[in-house]
């Protein structure tokens, strides 16, 4: 009874908060007029960000190894124009290799569309093979493109972020940087590495207002995730089919509202927040709202799996 009396307080009490949180919350981002940079944008959840931001009025720089994708994605992207001053650059470079050519790129970026107002780091690639079987050269191959991909554009946004005290600064994670998975001994590993820079830098940046979002998508129908399915193994494929796969576009929303909002944490669906509430530590929140749904959440979970546990034992016994 009595736990129940202080669930129920904590309900009451996360709503009022809830209804307050507008006052306690980040300013959000106003994007027409925005520059907005998005790297690995020239396909999948990348360019479906890119456009969901240009249908808000924002100017885009596109950035991405193939040049030849990043003028299709140029075209895509400008067919969803809501006034004639916008404008989308495209700027062929390997956000992974070389800082100095990142700054580089950021520095033209910046002298053509005026200070980045919010990053995506959407470059990245997926292999998926048990441990023994993945080449060392994967491992490395996939820290320097999932990490070094994000650090490099980020590193090189942020001190004139931190200047005019306005930006956001989003990182492309994954389920599987959320829970290590059969299969990804190589790729989880690069996306947990987000999640700790993400943690870490919204310590640093958040007295000048810059504020950092990690995205956390389930399996998304983009060309990556289906040149992955070629070669996973099978115990990976099975734990991929317990879930629904989403859309690129559907992810972008997302994840473009929270950046927007400056939310630290951006999942999609209810699996997601779930998730998100379970693996979320000690993670910056955006609001006490925001802390205190967690609180419940993982109460909530927790005293469930508490109560089935001890059924079982008792059926058992």
């Amino acid at each position: 009874m009595l736990l129940l009396i202080a669930g129920t307080c904590l309900v009451a009490f996360v709503l009022l908060l809830y209804m307050l949180s507008p006052l306690i919350s980040p300013k959000p981002l106003a994007l027409p007029g925005a520059h907005v940079v998005v790297t690995g944008g020239s396909s999948g959840i990348g360019k479906c960000i890119a456009i969901e931001c240009y249908k808000q009025g924002a100017f885009i720089t596109l950035v991405a190894r193939n040049e030849e994708r990043l003028l299709q994605a140029k075209k895509e992207i400008e067919k969803h124009s809501i006034n004639d001053k916008q404008v989308v650059l495209c700027i062929s470079v390997d956000v992974s290799q070389d800082y100095s050519q990142v700054e580089n790129v950021i520095k033209q970026a910046q002298e053509k569309l005026g200070p980045v107002d919010m990053l995506i780091n959407c470059a990245g690639m997926s292999v998926s093979g048990k441990f023994e079987d993945v080449e060392v050269s994967t491992f490395e191959k996939l820290m320097s493109i999932n990490y070094l991909g994000s650090v490099y554009p980020s590193r090189a946004v942020i001190t004139t972020m931190k200047e005019r005290r306005v930006g956001r600064i989003v990182f492309l994670s994954s389920q599987a940087g959320q829970v290590g998975l059969f299969g990804y001994t190589a790729y989880s590993p690069s996306k947990f590495a987000i999640k700790g820079l993400a943690e870490a830098l919204q310590m640093e940046v958040k007295p000048y207002n810059v504020y950092v979002t990690v995205a956390y998508p389930p399996d998304t129908d983009t060309p990556g995730f289906a040149e992955e399915n070629k070669t996973k193994p099978l115990e990976t494929r099975l734990i991929s089919e317990t879930t629904s796969i989403c859309t690129p576009e559907q992810v972008a929303k997302q994840i473009v509202k929270d950046a927007i909002q400056g939310n630290f944490n951006s999942s999609i669906g209810s699996d997601g927040y779930m998730l998100s509430s379970l693996t979320c530590g000690m993670s910056p929140v955006t609001s006490i709202t925001e802390g205190l749904q967690q609180v419940y959440a993982f109460q909530e979970f927790h005293f469930e799996g508490i109560g089935s546990e001890s059924f079982r034992i008792k059926s058992e016994s």
